[in-house]
């Protein structure tokens, strides 16, 4: 039997597909190699921008729900990371440049075979732009938690923003940390907590300068930082090395406040680091353990650096 809807054609060999039944369900299957199509959700982004005590909501321009009013959001690219996606949609259709806070949710919505799909929300805020409707949305602006519309059309946008209301209701939630990229702000406090380390802290002022100097230019590395409650209180940096066997990187730094040691912070910025390591495309993370104190070692070991010396962790 062949198909009534959904692809027609297999895409290795171009034989006419025709329905079958494979792990327990109905598929288009290939007669001549054998080939099946699987339906498998499409995955997108939802962004929760709080400010001024609401959210923002975008008016849609185009189809579907024209003139209806939704979160920012959209689908994945594939050269995108989920958080990138969701940085990306918030500024394509608010204007604004946002950071992400939290992992809010991921909701689907089966609804169909060629239809179906999931949804990761984010929590986020404000750091720069400004409210414009862009992208397909027609308006964007701020609605308070009181008057946003009961109307939403699409379920998985209804169901996060009713558990969102419902965290307005209990109090403020608390914060945890936000990794982010460093900003040039952030060089005073960085410098801070450089000197902690304790390579650096028999540093000189010539020494400081020169540090000063390579966060400005930051040629050939990234530097992550981790805040809390709107304060840097740690920070990474992340160097990468061109090999005839592919990019390698490197984790040169790691510094927390000693105040906030011991709270999963290390850990954090470690994982991001990872994260940003892949995303380039680099299959190795290197780290120099003996550079650290008898803590800084047995917290590399815990995140998967179990050699002492250059330890090397595999992330492809």
């Amino acid at each position: 039997m062949t198909l009534q809807r959904g692809p027609r054609y297999c895409p290795l060999c171009g034989d006419t597909l025709v329905q079958g039944e494979t792990a327990g369900r109905p598929r288009p299957i290939c007669p001549s190699c054998g080939h099946v199509v699987y339906h498998n959700p499409v995955p997108g982004v939802g962004v929760l921008c709080e400010t001024e005590g609401g959210l923002v909501l975008i008016r849609r321009g185009h189809p579907p729900n024209v003139g209806e009013w939704a979160l920012p959001s959209g689908y994945i690219e594939a050269d995108e990371s989920s958080e990138q996606a969701a940085v990306r949609e918030c500024k394509e259709e608010t204007g604004l440049e946002v950071e992400l806070l939290e992992l809010f949710g991921v909701d689907s919505f089966p609804e169909g075979s060629l239809s179906s799909g999931l949804v990761v929300f984010y929590r986020a805020r404000p750091v720069g732009g400004e409210i414009k409707a862009g992208d397909d949305a027609a308006e964007a602006r701020v609605f308070p938690a009181d008057e946003i519309p009961r109307d939403i059309p699409f379920s998985t946008h209804r169901e996060v923003i009713a558990r969102w209301l419902a965290t307005q209701r209990e109090g403020p939630r608390p914060q945890g940390p936000v990794i982010r990229p460093a900003r040039p702000q952030d060089e005073k406090r960085i410098l801070e907590l450089w000197h902690i380390i304790p390579a650096n802290q028999a540093a000189t002022g010539a020494g400081r300068e020169r540090a000063r100097q390579r966060f400005r230019e930051k040629l050939g590395f990234d530097v992550l930082v981790a805040e809390v409650d709107g304060c840097v209180v740690g920070y990474l940096v992340l160097s990468f090395i061109s090999a005839l066997s592919g990019l390698r990187a490197w984790i040169d730094d790691v510094a927390v406040e000693p105040a906030c040691q011991r709270q999963g912070l290390g850990a954090a910025l470690v994982e991001a680091a990872i994260q940003q390591a892949n995303l380039r495309g680099a299959s190795h993370l290197f780290v120099h353990t003996s550079r650290g104190n008898a803590g800084a070692r047995e917290f590399y070991r815990a995140c998967g650096f179990d050699e002492d010396g250059v330890a090397p962790l595999r992330i492809r």
